[in-house]
């Protein structure tokens, strides 16, 4: 490399670690100054919501590739999963017929309704989701307060969702509902 080379290189690379060094200036000076509106009564930027989407979507995916699914859903896990589900999840995800608490409309971002967001999910990331919950969203972690068998009725039965009818929902999980 010759001298005149090596110089443009030098440049360059000073360049882009001052770019680098005022972009993390500018950071700085939007997280200390508040710039950032936190307010749950305003939605996301077009920008912000795909930011938070993307990463959520592959983060999750990420972290539950090694997680092993069980085969099949029996009639009693779906009836357990319901009875927890309608006991600890309803009332922000709302299932067939029935719709989330209204105050559940007030979070940012909006928890979604599991009736159609969980066609778009492997069983496993329901699991991951579940177990490990979301920074930032309302979603709580139930692992640290259930078992995994727990956990995976919950999942099946989110997973069962998209199919249900409001009468199969309104059937499942009954008995047992106010044990969680």
């Amino acid at each position: 490399m010759n001298e005149r080379s090596r110089a443009m290189a030098l440049g360059m690379a000073a360049g882009a670690g001052g770019v680098l060094a005022l972009l993390g200036i500018a950071g700085l000076v939007v997280v200390y100054a508040g710039a950032i509106n936190v307010a749950a009564t305003e939605e996301h930027t077009a920008f912000t919501r795909w930011a938070f989407d993307t990463t959520f979507h592959n983060s999750v995916r990420r972290r539950a590739e090694g997680i092993a699914a069980p085969q099949t859903a029996i009639p009693a896990t779906l009836d357990a999963g319901a009875s927890a589900y309608k006991a600890m999840c309803q009332h922000c995800h709302g299932g067939p017929g029935v719709e989330r608490a209204e105050w559940a409309s007030g979070m940012r971002p909006r928890p979604p309704h599991l009736t159609e967001a969980a066609a778009r999910w492997e069983p496993q990331e329901v699991f991951w989701l579940v177990r490990h919950g979301v920074k930032m969203s309302g979603m709580p972690a139930f692992g640290p307060t259930h078992d995994d068998t727990a956990i995976w009725n919950i999942a099946a039965f989110v997973k069962a969702l998209p199919a249900m009818t409001p009468e199969r929902y309104a059937s499942l999980g009954a008995a047992g509902a106010g044990g969680h």
